[in-house]
């Protein structure tokens, strides 16, 4: 017992330290220690091995610490049940790692070599289970994917060469190299074998960085190819909480009120003409297809400012069965010219499985929407340039982003509405992950937010101005676009593939060699 309490207790503090590498703290060496503890919390001892059971116990209790730190903000309007449950929930996806990881942590814990085998196995059976948790079920939630915690971190750079799953696989990497070199027993070869786990990612990461340094800054010392001058508009909302919904009209009229000013700057020559003006997620919440007086606001903003206006609304379907998450681009007279409708859309938020069963057990999921996916890819054009478009959540998920960047794509917009959510870590949150698409892909982002944080973001992952939260604002600038796109942008999908299978592949064969059989310790010792 005495045993399995310090791996629960390392476990916990493992994940309270990678959640420290998150927003609002933001501190991104956290990660690196809190994944190293996960190492002695699986190890084996000289008295007790762990076994499967105990395993994902210790990745449980990892999970709910780190997801309960990380997501309080779900339940903030809605109740802790929310909160509580979705951590508890993402935590068994933890288990599950944890389940397998104790087995490779076993293999690796006997010498140098062979914890170089097991970190590589490792950092593959966790990419595996980040690439599960955001896709299943019901289309899956991949916040609080390690990279996403990097987006201040000196491998930052790495995202351009595989992707965000590989970033958060080399992160895995260092993290359970460390476990090995310097926090498992050194049981055999001494101090210099013991640290061989550790100089091999180093190593990696030193003939990786020149050619991902070169990727992601290609147009560093030159100006771009093309150029976007855009603006991005924050209304603004009157209140907070969940009747963000019954504000429509006065969202509306602020995203009007802001746009009609910079229009007064434009005329009076203080301000550039914008190519693109951007508004945010349910900046129209009234159906600006349905509605002409909507129709006519908007157009006349478009026309004042001299503009097209990429705007969020609502299109309910005509035969009542849902409801499209829209982005409309509206350019003057001519109207809404093209669209996005948001293909990822959140389960229990914006619509609901098995609605007649949560009704009846939470009556506040009645409030859940019923919004239905979209298709197509993410792409609108202004001004001659392409434009991705991830909405809201959207930014989280890799193929969301992914698919309009490889469509050709040289800037990626980022409209959100994270009014709901309040005064809480979640918008700081998204606006690391934007940063992190924006090394990922080579290509800068603009988020458009209702109430903040709105920013505009260069190709490096840097914020060139941001916004405060709950107040109204207009952000502009002159983007040079040049060639976006990556390795990542055009295989980050058989990175992600490649680093599932040699997860699986590394276990198995870890369990075939039997050297880490249950109720068999190589040390004589008990397992559980």
């Amino acid at each position: 017992m005495t045993a399995l309490l310090a791996r629960l207790v390392t476990a916990a503090a493992a994940g309270a330290l990678v959640y420290l590498s998150f927003p609002p703290v933001g501190w991104w060496p956290a990660a690196i220690p809190g994944l190293a503890l996960l190492v002695p919390a699986l190890a084996p001892t000289r008295n007790h091995r762990a076994g499967t059971g105990t395993g994902a116990l210790v990745g449980l209790l990892f999970g709910l610490v780190f997801f309960l730190l990380l997501v309080p903000w779900v339940g903030l309007y809605v109740g802790a049940y929310a909160w509580v449950g979705l951590a508890a929930a993402e935590a068994l996806y933890l288990a599950a790692f944890g389940a397998g990881a104790v087995h490779l942590v076993a293999f690796g814990a006997g010498s140098g070599p062979r914890a170089v085998a097991a970190t590589a196995g490792l950092a593959a059976w966790w990419s595996l289970w980040e690439s599960i948790r955001g896709s299943w079920p019901w289309g899956g939630f991949p916040w609080g994917s390690l990279a996403f915690g990097h987006a201040d971190g000196v491998l930052l750079p790495l995202a351009a060469l595989g992707g965000a799953r590989f970033l958060g696989a080399a992160l895995a990497a260092t993290g359970f190299a460390v476990g090995f070199s310097v926090l498992a027993p050194a049981r055999h070869g001494g101090a210099l074998r013991a640290a061989l786990p550790l100089v091999t990612p180093a190593v990696v990461a030193v003939l990786l960085w020149p050619a991902s340094t070169d990727i992601v800054r290609p147009n560093s010392d030159r100006a771009g190819t093309d150029r976007l001058e855009v603006a991005v508009i924050q209304g603004n909302v009157p209140r907070l909480g969940l009747d963000f919904a019954s504000q429509r009209a006065a969202v509306l009229q602020n995203h009007l009120d802001e746009t009609h000013r910079l229009a007064e700057r434009v005329a009076a020559g203080t301000t550039p003409v914008p190519d693109l003006v951007l508004w945010p997620e349910n900046a129209s919440d009234v159906p600006a297809l349905d509605v002409p007086a909507v129709a006519r606001q908007i157009t006349a903003a478009s026309e004042a400012v001299g503009a097209p206006i990429s705007l969020g609304t609502i299109d309910p379907l005509d035969d009542g069965a849902g409801t499209y998450n829209t982005q409309l681009l509206w350019a003057g007279t001519s109207g809404p010219v093209e669209r996005h409708d948001k293909k990822y859309i959140q389960p229990f938020g914006e619509w609901l499985p098995w609605r007649d069963f949560f009704e009846a057990l939470f009556p506040i999921a009645e409030s859940a929407g019923d919004f239905v996916p979209g298709d197509g890819s993410g792409t609108l054009s202004a001004a001659g340039v392409v434009t991705g478009t991830a909405t809201c959540f959207e930014v989280a998920f890799d193929e969301a982003v992914r698919t309009p960047m490889s469509e050709g794509a040289q800037v990626l917009t980022v409209p959100t509405n994270n009014a709901t959510f309040g005064h809480s870590p979640m918008t700081y949150q998204q606006l690391a992950m934007s940063r992190v698409r924006a090394v990922e892909h080579n290509a800068p982002v603009l988020v458009a937010a209702t109430s903040g944080v709105s920013a505009v973001i260069d190709k490096d992952g840097s914020v060139r101005s941001r916004s405060g939260i709950f107040e109204s604002a207009t952000l502009t600038a002159d983007l040079a676009l040049g060639d976006a796109g990556t390795v990542a942008t055009r295989i980050g999908r058989s990175v992600e593939t490649v680093l599932g299978v040699l997860g699986v592949v590394a276990l198995v064969a870890v369990l075939i060699r039997g050297r880490v059989r249950p109720g068999v310790s190589s040390e004589g010792g008990s397992a559980d």
